[in-house]
């Protein structure tokens, strides 16, 4: 049977849940997150159709907003057993989510002794300015260029977060706490579930529907051009 350390309990938690209920738990101290950045890259696009919670999971950008936290950070109180994974490649990110819903939980690297968890924005709750209350602004944009159409410029703080999370993995290792997670056996390491790792046929079907998703809003800019091409023409006339 698999082991997993579990946190102590803070005082002020941010609730965790997929969308049944099923899966519940909590972040001890929401403030001292690592970052919090939004990301658009082709994966976790792709893994939002997976899933198919791409209008639940992505902005008008195709971007996933994400909280890094340390393991040990989070506590999951109920429902550890509804936890499944899966990799878009063999030595891709573990990507976890919640079988009884399809709620996207987590990302972690395949190795227990890289101490991050990127949690994903629909298990934190969905009431306005959750987030910001909890973990603050967006820190950074990642992948940018894989965005869908134009994404608005903002005050970064990519060097600071990336040196803080680099400063606290490095202590995680060092003193043992990366050990407390509940997306790994304590004693072999071990994912604590098999991770279903995609073909590379269905990682192109994958790509398919984020490419028709956007080409969608280009095909409109377009008309919406040619539309006013045209009464301006008229309007000449």
């Amino acid at each position: 049977m698999r082991r997993c350390l579990v946190a102590k309990e803070s005082k002020v938690p941010h609730p965790l849940s997929c969308n049944c209920g099923a899966v519940q738990g909590f972040v001890t101290h929401p403030e001292k997150r690592l970052n919090r950045s939004i990301c658009y890259c082709r994966d976790c696009q792709s893994y939002a159709y997976f899933l198919n919670k791409a209008e639940q999971m992505l902005d008008s950008h195709g971007g996933t907003d994400v909280v890094a936290v340390l393991p040990s950070a989070l506590s999951i109180t109920q429902g550890r057993d509804k936890l499944v994974c899966m990799s878009l490649s063999d030595r891709g990110l573990l990507r976890w989510y919640a079988r009884c819903c399809t709620t996207a939980i987590a990302n972690t690297p395949r190795s227990v002794k890289l101490a991050v968890v990127n949690l994903v924005h629909s298990c934190l709750g969905r009431a306005p300015n959750a987030l910001e209350r909890s973990y603050g602004r967006v820190d950074m944009r990642l992948n940018a260029r894989s965005a869908q159409g134009h994404v608005p410029p903002m005050r970064e703080h990519k060097v600071s977060s990336l040196a803080r999370t680099i400063k606290a993995l490095i202590v995680a290792r060092l003193d043992g706490t990366y050990r407390y997670t509940p997306f790994f056996d304590v004693d072999s390491g071990a994912p604590v579930s098999v991770p279903e790792v995609l073909s590379q046929i269905e990682r192109e079907q994958l790509l398919k529907r984020l490419w028709a998703r956007s080409c969608i809003p280009l095909c409109l800019s377009a008309r919406g051009i040619r539309q006013g091409t045209k009464r301006r023409r008229q309007d000449t006339r």
